[in-house]
This record gives structure tokens, sequence and C-alpha cells, in this order.
């Protein structure tokens, strides 16, 4: 109830009656008091004035369970939503989460993670306070070869979604890195159980550096944060509500397909690769070519110096005036 009491007070900008609480969520008075009472510990500040009601004055960031649901305005991404203050990881979680039964759209959500990873087993700097990380889990119908082309739907609803929260435009480094003047400012790991050719589930997992802050000096180069690029203060939550809003509508086009062909346009378009050279990294020896777009299940199309066009299914791809690489 706490979250819906919060939702209505941020809808309505003005004094709520205690009666119509009563009445909207069939309590008392005395359970709106306590609501009321335990979301000003969370850090809400919530004015009460007799006759008139409650009123929700201006918010600072308050990150919390109640904060993220009841931003949460979709229809089954983000539903249940848990809140850690700290974790191992929000993919481990979110794993425990799906072994445990937990539904397609839970959200694992911690401000601070003690054993983030990014792909290729690397750490993922994870302190408390700045940073979102959140991993969403989907229980899909589709094959195991379908599975990849999820992490670059995530990667367009991330980039939509800072669009949205900080009116900035990001793009993506194929497959799912996104990057705001050239520098990472999140990363991307999906995972998945499956057994044969049955997917248990997919925990796709998010990690996007939001607050100002010093970065390891490994990245200190080549990665920003959203306050550093958009100049203002950010609410994690408000980012993450909008993240998985904008998921939930590409993904529903996703399934339509099971392919990108509905999103390639707009993926393309945020496309930092597109039209750059490239070179890839392969284990068989680095080639170079000029990126074109991607086909519709993902793949990054690359023409090489002699005409021919070749597609890129995995591995590592450096972008010229990407990440150092000039």
């Amino acid at each position: 109830m706490k979250s819906e009491i919060l939702t209505l007070l941020r809808d309505r900008g003005d004094y709520v009656s205690g009666q119509e609480l009563c009445q909207r969520f069939g309590v008392s008075r005395t359970a709106v008091w306590k609501a009321i009472n335990q979301l000003k510990k969370e850090g809400y500040r919530i004015e009460a004035v007799q006759n008139r009601g409650y009123l929700l004055l201006a918010e600072e960031e308050v990150y919390s369970q109640n904060a993220l649901k009841s931003r949460m305005g979709t229809a089954w991404a983000g539903h249940p939503v848990s809140f850690y203050k700290t974790l191992d990881s929000t993919n481990l979680q979110a794993k425990r989460d799906a072994e445990g039964g937990a539904p397609e759209g839970a959200l694992v959500v911690a401000d601070m993670q003690t054993a983030g990873r990014g792909r290729r087993g690397r750490s993922w700097q994870s302190p408390e306070g700045v940073n979102a990380y959140f991993t969403l889990l989907l229980r899909p119908e589709y094959t195991p070869d379908k599975a990849t082309m999820v992490t670059l739907v995530m990667a367009l609803a991330v980039a939509e979604g800072i669009r949205e929260t900080c009116g900035i435009q990001a793009q993506i480094k194929w497959p799912n890195d996104v990057v705001i003047h050239g520098k990472k400012t999140c990363g991307i790991l999906c995972e998945m159980s499956l057994e044969s050719d049955y997917i248990h589930y997919i925990v796709a997992g998010t990690g996007i550096n939001v607050g100002q802050q010093e970065l390891p000096a490994e990245i200190a180069e080549t990665a920003t944060c959203l306050e550093a690029e958009c100049g203002k203060k950010i609410s994690r939550a408000v980012l993450i509500a909008n993240i998985i809003k904008a998921f939930e509508g590409y993904y529903e086009k996703f399934k339509d397909t099971l392919d990108l062909s509905g999103l390639q346009q707009e993926y393309e378009g945020l496309l930092v690769n597109k039209g750059k050279e490239v070179r890839m990294l392969d284990p068989k020896g680095e080639y170079s070519g000029v990126a074109e777009g991607i086909t519709d299940t993902g793949e990054l199309l690359v023409r090489l110096t002699d005409g021919s066009v070749t597609e890129v299914y995995a591995g590592e791809v450096s972008v010229r005036g990407i990440y150092g690489y000039v």
C-alpha cells in the first residue's frame, strides 16, 4: 500500500485527504497514518495538515523499494521489484529468485554490489550511492538461438531510458555498450539457464554509471557518468523505471517476430559503429572494415577492404575514435 499511496500523492501534486486514502485502499485512518510515517522514515517529505490531508513535498533522491515500485508504470516488466542495499550481484540474486519460482518480469535492484561482473568475467565496480545496478528476469518460450538478441533489446531500452530521463542522446557500441560522447556509461550482461533447446530463464543485468564519481584509473579515460554529461542530478529510481518501460515495449516488438526487424532501424540510428572503421579482435586474427549496420538477427555487418560484406556474430569490436582507438 505504501507505494500506491506514494504514487497517488506524486500524481496529485496537491493535498490528498486521509478519508480519500482510506476509501481508496480500504483501510483505516490508523493504517494510512502508519504508512505515511514509514514513507517519512524512508526519506520522503510529506506534510500533514488538518482538514486538508497529506502533501508530498519536492522530492530529493529516495532510493528504495517503494520509490521503484511507485514509478513502475508497466504491465509486467518490473513486477515484482526487490530492492537491496547490498548484494553480491543482481544477476546472482535474480538467478536465485528464478530457481525459487519468481515470475517473468521480476526485477532485482541493488544500491551496491560486492561481486559485480561484466562480460568475459571482468569485474564491474559497484560502489554504493551513485550508480544503478539491476537485473530483469525473463522466462521466454522461444529457442536459445534467439536469446542473444535480448542484450541488443536491453541496450536500446537503456539508451531510450537515458534520453527520457536525462534529455541527452546516448549511442550503442555493438552489441550492447551504451556510450555518451564516445565514452562508456553502461554495461549489460545477459545470462541464461537452459536444457537442450529449452530456456529455463534469462537474467538481463545492467550497470549504469549515474552519479558524479571518481572512476577507477583503468577506465577513467574511457568511461563517463550520466550526471557529468547532463550537468544535473539524476534520480536512479526514475531512470530504472524509464528503462524498464522502454524495454517492455521493445521486447514485445521483438517477440512479435523473434528477430530485430521491428527494431533494426531504431537500433541502427543509435549505432555508434555505423559508417565507422572498426577492428575485429578475432582469436584467428585481427581484421578491419567499415560497419554498415546489423542484420535482423543482430549480427554486425562489416564491409571489408576487398568490398565483401561479412557478418560478425561475436567477439571484441573496436571502433575508431571510441575508447581510445584512433
